[in-house]
């Protein structure tokens, strides 16, 4: 099954969804359309490779139970030919899909149901293949905005996409203080509906994955938020 949003526009991002649930991708494809996504969709593993050889997708978005050719399967073929970003949509129960397909060289983990607004950011940024690939560095951190990949030290870290995000800000504002109200805005685009506290664990959980055991990397402005610092 193909499903073309807008296929007329030449310009148009891509995704390839590979999903067990034909209704899943319909509706999601429906979603995507008024957003300017060209979306084709297929219902296994077999099927996925096949279409990301020959489209090349922008992004590639794999259901966690995906049949004939498993997820983590999928990503380990993928990644010996392309760095397309893979994202790996998971529901309750998919703990170790999860860990195995990140292990495996998945760019990022996305809830399923899948929503529109959690995975535009992903095709926005991959659509831009014409342009030089961005990538941020500050200390021993590297991120790479377009493939959804973090390296420490030269060792490839797997983040969750909020913390993914929360480090994309903080680096793009590194040795500024940025409030907990502007990062509520930029990386929760919510404006008072995400509590201190929410964001107080996230970093905490970043700075666990990054080994920023004595908060070297990121610093707590007390009252205020946060703020990344350049090594010297």
């Amino acid at each position: 099954m193909v499903v073309a949003a807008n296929g007329d526009a030449p310009t148009a991002p891509t995704l390839l969804v590979a999903d067990p649930d034909e209704d899943v991708i319909q509706e999601l494809a429906a979603a995507l359309e008024r957003e300017g996504v060209e979306v084709t969709g297929v219902t296994d593993g077999a099927q996925a490779l096949l279409q990301a050889g020959a489209l090349h997708p922008d992004v590639v978005l794999v259901g966690a139970t995906l049949p004939t050719i498993g997820a983590v399967e999928f990503v380990r073929a993928v990644r010996l030919a392309r760095s397309v970003p893979v994202l790996l949509g998971v529901g309750e129960g998919h703990a170790e899909q999860a860990v195995q397909a990140l292990a495996a060289g998945a760019s990022a983990c996305v809830a399923r149901p899948y929503r529109v607004l959690e995975l535009l950011p992903f095709i926005q940024a991959a659509s831009h293949g014409g342009e030089t690939r961005k990538v941020l560095s500050v200390g021993g951190v590297e991120l790479d905005v377009h493939a959804y990949q973090v390296r420490v030290a030269g060792h490839a870290v797997h983040l969750p996409l909020r913390e993914f995000e929360l480090l994309h800000y903080l680096m793009r504002n590194a040795d500024r203080t940025v409030t907990r109200e502007q990062i509520m805005r930029n990386v929760w685009h919510s404006a008072d509906g995400t509590s201190t506290n929410t964001i107080a664990v996230h970093v905490k959980r970043l700075r666990a994955r990054l080994g920023d055991e004595d908060d070297q990397l990121i610093q707590t402005v007390r009252g205020v938020g946060y703020r990344l610092i350049t090594p010297a």
